[in-house]
């Protein structure tokens, strides 16, 4: 939990009876590999924060699913517009090893922003930097290569390379995994 709190420091002070109230409401759950957090069709009811692990937002497909995103420790994960709207979600989320969240509900959340100084800009912090995330993949997709979105994402998320699956990374950067190996193949 102490992880959480430093991650808040670094972007903004944090008191200690504002601590205590978020703090009271997480929730630790552990998951093994492979478990589905969140289904298609399913509302998403928490903000979860990553000790430990790694989580892939997905759409299932027949012959294959279209990886959008990845989340790993230190980081917040989260079906964001389905939480914000409280409707269905229309992908899924994945562990992609053994994971540990700290999680507070939606209704928990909502609370935290009404009742301390820090909540809101809390809030916004966060979303904002949900916002860059998605912006900044969206704009490689659009203005780079298949190679420079590659080089890119081993520069800028080496992270991605250990754990997770070529056929995941590579149907994050938009192409298949047969072309992604050509790529390796290519700059090695």
């Amino acid at each position: 939990m102490y992880r959480i709190r430093a991650f808040f420091e670094e972007i903004v002070t944090i008191n200690d009876e504002d601590w205590k109230l978020f703090s009271s409401k997480l929730e630790k759950t552990e998951y093994p590999k492979k478990t589905i957090l969140l289904k298609t069709g399913q509302t998403e009811t928490y903000l979860s924060f990553i000790e430990k692990g790694a989580v892939r937002l997905y759409i299932p497909g027949l012959e294959n699913d279209l990886t959008f995103g990845f989340c790993f420790e230190n980081q917040f994960v989260c079906a964001y517009d389905s939480f914000i709207r409280q409707s269905p979600c229309t992908y899924q989320l994945e562990t992609l090893s053994k994971t540990i969240l700290w999680r507070i509900s939606h209704t928990d959340l909502q609370e935290i922003y009404a009742r301390t100084a820090i909540g809101n800009t809390i809030g916004r912090l966060t979303a904002e930097n949900l916002y860059l995330i998605k912006s900044d993949r969206e704009q490689s997709l659009l203005n780079q290569t298949a190679q420079e979105r590659y080089l890119s994402l081993f520069k800028n998320r080496p992270n991605l390379f250990k754990d997770i699956p070529l056929k995941y990374i590579a149907s994050y950067i938009g192409i298949t995994p047969q072309a992604l190996s050509r790529i390796r193949k290519r700059i090695s």
